[in-house]
């Protein structure tokens, strides 16, 4: 056996395979397609399980492949120990009916042996404990010693995840000697120390499970293997753990590079170096497969990911974001397997910039806020309150705090955190709610027997067709009645089905007689189009002959809005950079709506350039072609794919003359002169680095105008202006003149404030040496509150001041605390923080000055009446 690197072990696997007739398929996408039961792919058969229960027929009965993999149940874990790790890399070979046992063991064994040179006495096998036909194939057909194979019990040697296919294991392990044993008398196979390394597993898929203990013999057995590619690399390399691996070890050496430490050299730093190493390996392939930083879901565990990664970076003495440089190392290092990253490696650069960028702005405060809390705080427990509000305001995940406090021997209040956040989502989700948009989603339908239709809309908008079949309420029924909503399937349709960003076509089906109205087109997964329709004139039947015509107007407005998405993503590229990537898109026949990847506002400059270049390539009649090509050639042409989609083998690509070429399937203008002209009319954020355009073509630009010439006529009138062209001097006039009276009004707070406050100080009363003033004040301002405050604090050192005030049903407390106060243990932020919760509210800061929120208004004065008891408690004798 001979040293060899990762990069060439994953190769020499997978053309092992293709050797033995499997198809190599390249890794799926880390982010699940069509699973909800994953976030994240986690496995290599995981994203084959159709394949492997029938669902989908697999594009070979035998496939090889290397699955790209995130584990995410032990994060926290992840730099503690040298083992741990989120981002690997799982060779397999899989067989769907095909070859069995006799075959999978025999070519494990050559590979191992034969390929890798593995010593044959230092490989051990283990089978299940009842799997006798494994025991016979492993001695008399592989021929391995009898002695080195170990049976072992149903957790260990037999697979299974709750009902359907199941079955037996076999394993293959490496002995790495003696010196990496735990010296028992029983150490072997099994055992949990460091001697025997399992490597690859061999699933037998024979069984169907009912999930009530029986187990049903399948007809067509499948085969299932995984091997840790970093694992196998650690035994080829001689080395202990993944970090030292080749291709990573080369990324923890130019972070060691960066942070100007070494591995190995200290335990403290060994951990951060771990961390990081692993989660940018873990955050670029996300990134790279298209998922985006977000508050839930595979979204937040990349943002958890990177905000390690950058404390960690801080933890080594980095004081500025350096995780887009060792990015460059990663994709340099895995180019070889996943050219991909090559092709989007100024756009993972970018968002990772940005998110370590944005983290940075706000880590600072956050610490400085978490070490006083830490400070302050007489229990081991941190409120779930503060650690919502950490998280809500200054972007520190839970799982963060927990991580920085349990280094000081506390915990969080997690059950509080959770209710709050609850709240939060729950609030959110009230104000998005959109009733009756998903109704058409939930529909269930009854398809059996139909085949995929076939749409002739590329080229007419009206097309002769017969009815398959006509389904109300999910079921099939042999005609409609008058005013039923039903669900028409036809032999070939011109109507466009949802899809790729592009609503469904409307119109009409009619056979003279009967007539329904197509109020909407979607498509089944198995390529049925489904017509919404209203029967407006019943006389349709399943078997009727219909005339299908498309609402042509509507139609030619929405294709001139999906060619202006390709034309504005072009024109993007151009003027931001080519990290821009489509988000996502809706066009319909009144706009275009765009999202993209950018990670700030567009500047008015920028927003005015892209709808010149837009406008020039209308103004060009540049001619648009649709052609279905290779998906190889299409590439070759520089074609644009939706960012992290799977294609076919044969795709469809709409080119915009050599301005734009993309993947696209569908409709758009023969000529770019059809748009008549494209207007910007927003640029918003989406997300957290994704940026949304919502623009118009053709009438929609007109209409556009219309109102806009509207809107400056109703804004003369109401200024009384009979020239429009005076609206911007007479607007800045109205501005310059509120400027002045806001002025004006801040004095008059400030000389109330002063005069309040002198009026107090007669009402004061001494509490151990302490002068306390209290006060509620209605209609009055924060900042009066922060000039009362000020005041206090500059006239009185010896003082404690605490001051409500109440307008449009809402409360806000202040306290100030001056010098002298504050050396007899006085602190502001506890002071308030313990007045407001009376009142129900919660707030805190700095020992000098703090403010807070209360909720019930009718303890306010109770609040207040608190202040001496905090105060008295407060202050060393």
């Amino acid at each position: 056996m001979k040293w060899t690197g990762l990069n060439e072990l994953r190769e020499k696997y997978l053309q092992f395979f293709e050797s033995k007739g499997h198809l190599r398929l390249p890794s799926f996408s880390l982010v699940p397609n069509g699973d909800k039961s994953l976030l994240l792919i986690n496995s290599g058969m995981a994203p084959m399980k159709k394949y492997f229960t029938g669902e989908v027929t697999p594009p070979r009965n035998r496939v090889t492949t290397c699955q790209k993999c995130i584990r995410t149940p032990d994060i926290e874990r992840v730099g503690i120990t040298a083992r741990h790790g989120t981002y690997f890399e799982m060779l397999g070979n899989f067989s769907f009916g095909d070859y069995f046992k006799h075959e999978a063991t025999a070519w494990a064994w050559e590979f191992c042996t034969k390929v890798l040179e593995l010593p044959v006495e230092r490989i051990w096998v283990s089978i299940y404990q009842d799997d006798d036909e494994a025991f016979d194939i492993w001695t008399k057909e592989v021929g391995v010693d009898p002695s080195r194979i170990v049976r072992l019990g149903k957790e260990d040697n037999f697979w299974e995840h709750g009902t359907g296919p199941c079955g037996p294991c076999s394993e293959l392990y490496f002995d790495r000697g003696e010196e990496y044993g735990c010296g028992s008398p029983t150490c072997g196979v099994g055992c949990d120390c460091d001697r025997y390394v399992e490597f690859w597993n061999l699933v037998f898929s024979q069984f169907d499970n009912d999930g009530q203990g029986n187990y049903t013999p399948l007809e067509h057995k499948n085969i299932d293997t995984g091997m840790g590619l970093e694992r196998l690399a650690c035994i080829m390399q001689g080395v202990d753990n993944l970090f030292l691996v080749d291709t990573v070890q080369n990324i923890m050496k130019h972070i060691s590079k960066i942070a100007g430490v070494e591995y190995g050299a200290d335990p403290k730093t060994d951990i951060s170096l771990r961390v990081v190493t692993d989660h940018i390996r873990s955050t670029t392939f996300m990134i790279g497969d298209g998922v985006m930083p977000s508050n839930e879901g595979r979204g937040y565990v990349l943002r958890r990911l990177l905000r390690r990664a950058a404390r960690h970076g801080r933890l080594l003495g980095i004081r500025r974001p350096f995780l887009a440089e060792v990015c460059d190392t990663v994709i340099n290092e895995n180019q070889s397997a996943y050219p991909e990253l090559v092709e989007k490696r100024d756009f993972i650069k970018k968002l990772i910039s940005v998110e370590e960028e944005n983290f940075d702005r706000t880590i600072d405060q956050g610490l400085q806020i978490l070490g006083a809390l830490i400070e302050n705080s007489e229990k081991k427990i941190l409120s779930g309150a503060e650690a919502f509000r950490l998280n809500d305001t200054y972007g520190f995940p839970l799982d963060l705090t927990k991580e920085i406090i349990a280094e000081k021997g506390m915990t969080v209040d997690e059950s509080e955190f959770q209710r709050l956040l609850s709240e939060q989502r729950t609030r959110a989700r009230n104000a998005r709610k959109n009733a009756g948009a998903d109704a058409w989603l939930s529909e269930s339908v009854d398809l059996d027997g139909i085949p995929a239709t076939e749409f002739t809309g590329y080229a007419t908008l009206k097309d002769t067709a017969r009815i398959l079949a006509i389904l109300r309420d999910g079921e099939r029924v042999e005609s409609a009645e008058m005013n039923d909503d039903v669900v028409v399937v036809l032999d070939r349709t011109p109507f466009y089905a949802e899809s790729g960003g592009q609503v469904g076509d409307t119109g009409f089906l009619t056979d003279g007689a009967g007539r329904f109205a197509v109020l909407d087109t979607t498509k089944h997964h198995s390529g049925v189009f489904l017509h919404h329709c209203h029967v407006v004139v019943e006389g349709l039947s399943v078997g009727s002959e219909v005339e299908c015509v498309v609402d042509g107007i509507r139609r030619y407005n929405i294709m001139r809005n999906h060619t202006a998405a390709h034309l504005l993503q072009a024109a993007l590229r151009k003027v931001l950079g080519t990290h821009v990537e489509q988000a996502g898109q809706l066009v319909d026949g009144q706009r275009v709506r765009f999202d993209f990847t950018h990670f700030s506002a567009l500047t008015k400059e920028e927003t005015a350039r892209v709808e010149e270049i837009v406008n020039d390539e209308i103004l060009s009649a540049v001619q648009v072609t649709s052609t279905e090509m290779p998906i190889e050639e299409a590439k070759k042409l520089g074609a644009m794919a939706l960012f992290g989609e799977k294609y076919g083998d044969i795709v469809r690509v709409v080119q915009a003359g050599e301005f734009s070429t993309e993947f696209c399937g569908g409709t758009h203008v023969n000529n770019t002169a059809r748009l008549g002209l494209f207007k910007i009319i927003s640029e918003s954020s989406v997300a957290s680095g994704v940026r949304r355009i919502e623009g118009v073509t053709g009438r929609g630009v007109l209409q556009h105008m219309a109102e806009d010439a509207k809107t400056i006529q109703d804004a003369s009138s109401a200024l009384k202006l009979n020239n429009p062209a005076e609206l911007p001097e007479a607007c800045e006039h109205l501005l310059s003149e509120q400027k002045e009276l806001r002025r004006e009004l801040e004095k008059a707070n400030a000389r109330l404030a002063n005069w309040q406050v002198d009026g107090l100080f007669d009402s004061a009363e001494m509490v151990k040496g302490v002068k306390i003033i209290t006060g509620s004040f209605s209609s009055t301002t924060a900042d009066a509150l922060r000039t009362m405050s000020d005041r206090v604090r500059e006239n009185a050192p010896n003082s404690v001041a605490v001051f409500a005030a109440i307008n449009d049903g809402k409360a806000v407390l202040s306290a100030t605390a001056g010098k002298e106060a504050q050396q007899k243990g006085c602190h502001a932020g506890n002071i308030v923080r313990a007045a407001a919760k009376v009142a129900g509210g919660n707030g805190g800061g700095k020992p000098d000055f703090a403010m807070a929120g209360a909720k019930d208004l009718t303890k306010i004065d109770e609040a207040l009446a608190a202040v001496n008891t905090i105060v008295s408690e407060m202050v060393k004798e």
